[in-house]
């Protein structure tokens, strides 16, 4: 105690010693002036988290001492800027850097992975879209023969129904669909051809010309 009574009386003298004898020379005491710098330093920190409006893992900012000391600090968001924090933040991003290259490298994949299915959607859809399914089958040849005029549709012998014409999709034009992908309210009972309305994607953008997608069928006599 006897110390620390000594060292505030000294601190006394000297500040009542080199007081200016003008008004206006009080500014230019140094150890006021130096006094009062201290309260409004800044700190240079490293952060070890990225945060908005401050930066990134391991930068160095500056930051007011009661911000690091109150927030900073406790939840250990960032660290003094000395040579010893500098070497375990440099060390500790050499073996965290690669999982982060790695993960951006995964999401950059499944970005283009993405693209490459739409790509593939809509390279399926004008397929669909340009191309006629031809199909035989067989007629009923008793109803054909009750015909009243020749003009008159053939029937068919079994209809065709959505599960046909997904695996006729498949075999001819090379392009796998459900049967959702269908408009089909009642299977195909006659010859002829047909124009069947495909529910496809709306992310999947229309050429030029075409109100909706559709797909062309033509079912011909065995």
């Amino acid at each position: 105690m006897g110390y620390l009574s000594y060292g505030r009386h000294a601190l006394q003298q000297i500040i009542r010693n080199s007081k200016p004898r003008s008004s206006s020379q009080s500014v230019a005491n140094p150890l006021l002036f130096a006094c009062q710098g201290l309260r409004y330093r800044k700190l240079e920190v490293i952060l070890t988290t990225s945060m908005d409006k401050l930066g990134k893992a391991g930068e160095t900012v500056k930051v007011a001492p009661g911000f690091f000391r109150n927030h900073l600090m406790p939840k250990l968001l960032a660290v003094p800027n000395i040579d010893k924090f500098a070497y375990l933040i440099r060390e500790q991003r050499k073996i965290y850097q690669p999982v982060e290259e790695e993960e951006q490298e995964e999401v950059k994949e499944s970005k283009d992975s993405k693209e490459d299915k739409m790509r593939e959607y809509e390279k399926a859809a004008i397929r669909l879209a340009k191309a006629k399914l031809v199909l035989r089958r067989f007629i009923d040849a008793e109803k054909a023969k009750s015909r009243a005029t020749k003009e008159e549709p053939l029937e068919l012998r079994s209809a065709v129904t959505k599960e046909d014409l997904v695996a006729e999709v498949a075999r001819q034009l090379f392009v796998n669909i459900v049967p959702d992908n269908l408009h089909l309210p009642m299977p195909l009972t006659r010859v002829g051809e047909y124009e069947v309305p495909l529910r496809l994607p709306r992310s999947i953008p229309l050429p030029e010309g075409m109100i909706n997608w559709s797909l062309k069928v033509k079912i011909r006599s065995e």
